[in-house]
């Protein structure tokens, strides 16, 4: 999808030589999904200690 923005020229510079991203797209895309893994790992670690999961690992994993 093409889209128009307006982004620092510095901010844009400092990022790709940062990532070693090629192009602004790669940065881009590279910087969006970053931000998603982000917010979805916060969400998990905000369930920490919240469920209470009973599981025996040696049982599971069929040892002695």
């Amino acid at each position: 999808m093409r889209t128009t923005l307006d982004l620092p020229n510095g901010l844009i510079d400092k990022a790709m030589k940062i990532s070693g991203a090629k192009t602004k797209s790669q940065l881009v895309t590279e910087a969006l999904e970053e931000m998603i893994n982000r917010n979805q790992r916060l969400k998990l670690i905000s369930f920490k200690g919240k469920i209470d999961l009973d599981i025996d690992l040696d049982q599971l994993r069929e040892r002695e």
